[in-house]
């Protein structure tokens, strides 16, 4: 699209620490940045205001949940929106929702972006949502996915191969880094709960909802924390799931050895990952999890679920640790029993861990650098000129 400064809006459901790190990146491309907000769920997804530079779009939307009636009002807004602001491309996802809006628009110059979970779930919750994912698609003059398994479901709902760009959103290596045995120890969150270089500290970091299996994970850790005194769970977020997940921990009789820190700001999560000697994810569903990046950045082994978008990232060791692989462990999602039989063969070889999470953090600087893999996003936009 040549040197020249375009006006680009970047469209989104809800204002969230991805938004704001796509925002920042993209101020200092040199073009004009504006956003657009679909909706304000209330949730704390983001507690930093948006990045210098950034415009933010007065519209019908961006105040509190929309429904399918607010479509055509929404619509009728969006292309007043358009017309007022004469963006050269609108980058908008996910799919069915922000993307779905600027296709009804008619507005040409769309670049698709994919959340992961547009694809990955909603695209199969009924007809009416495959028809808006294949007409968003048809209508997209590019598609921006996080791994090869968005880029096959787009392809499979109509996205012309030759517009897609694929690149993993990546993690801030400089903030999420390594540090050495001491520093892990003597690591304020640990201090403050009490536990020592004895303790085996495993870290969840996704919500508490069922996509996301946390349920496995306490049911997991119940039972091998029955057999290992050592191993405490630092249990981050919060979620429909709250009550729940308490109580089954209550009744264990292990709440002395869980933490549930709440909603973390950003700028404390880094010390979170740098307490845990494992990060685990048991998440149902997911593209490239920018959790399990931080978590590799951070020079944490993991453990996740054996799902496609995780296999593009984990290399799993064998139980024994013979074949392949180095930055951690797969198990078989919605097993908890599965799950709980990892943990307790990783904690029994907590000595090889350092050398594991040196892999982690090769894997973190070669592939989810997400300096070096945002400029894969100008591709996109450069393919909104050849449309």
């Amino acid at each position: 699209m040549g040197e020249s400064c375009l006006k680009i809006i970047h469209f989104s459901r809800d204002y969230t620490p991805h938004d704001h790190r796509f925002l920042s990146k993209m101020v200092e491309t040199g073009h004009e940045i504006f956003y657009l907000r679909l909706e304000n769920s209330g949730r704390p997804y983001e507690d930093r205001l948006l990045p210098e530079g950034v415009t933010n779009i007065q519209w019908a939307g961006g105040q509190r949940v929309v429904t399918r009636r607010d479509g055509p009002a929404l619509v009728r807004d969006l292309r007043r929106v358009i017309r007022e602001y004469r963006p050269d491309l609108i980058q908008a996802g996910p799919i069915q929702t922000a993307a779905f809006l600027v296709a009804l628009a008619g507005f040409k110059n769309l670049v698709a972006m994919s959340w992961g979970y547009d694809l990955l779930i909603d695209a199969g919750k009924g007809p009416a949502w495959r028809r808006a994912t294949r007409y968003t698609l048809k209508r997209a003059a590019a598609f921006v996915g996080d791994c090869e398994t968005i880029r096959d479901l787009a392809v499979a709902h109509g996205m012309d191969p030759k517009k897609i760009v694929t690149f993993p959103w990546g993690a801030n290596i400089r903030k999420y880094h390594p540090v050495d045995r001491k520093t892990r120890i003597e690591n304020r969150i640990r201090a403050r709960r009490g536990w020592s270089e004895n303790e085996f500290v495993i870290l969840s970091t996704r919500s508490w909802a069922p996509l996301y299996g946390v349920a496995d994970l306490v049911r997991a850790f119940i039972a091998a924390a029955r057999q290992l005194p050592e191993l405490r769970l630092l249990m981050l977020a919060g979620g429909p799931l709250s009550p729940r997940i308490k109580a089954m921990v209550h009744n264990a009789g292990l709440i002395d050895r869980v933490h549930f820190p709440g909603q973390i700001a950003q700028r404390d999560l880094p010390d979170y990952y740098r307490a845990a000697d494992l990060y685990v994810s048991t998440s149902h569903s997911d593209g490239t999890s920018i959790s399990l990046l931080e978590a590799l950045a951070s020079g944490l082994p993991v453990l996740v679920a054996d799902i496609p978008g995780n296999r593009e990232w984990v290399s799993p060791l064998s139980p024994t640790g013979r074949g392949a692989g180095g930055e951690g462990w797969l198990f078989r999602p919605g097993d908890h029993v599965n799950l709980e039989r990892r943990i307790l063969e990783i904690v029994e070889r907590r000595e090889e861990l350092e050398a594991i999470g040196e892999n982690a953090r090769r894997l973190a600087e070669a592939r989810g650098d997400w300096d070096k893999n945002f400029p894969k996003l100008l591709k996109a936009w450069e393919l909104v000129s050849t449309s």
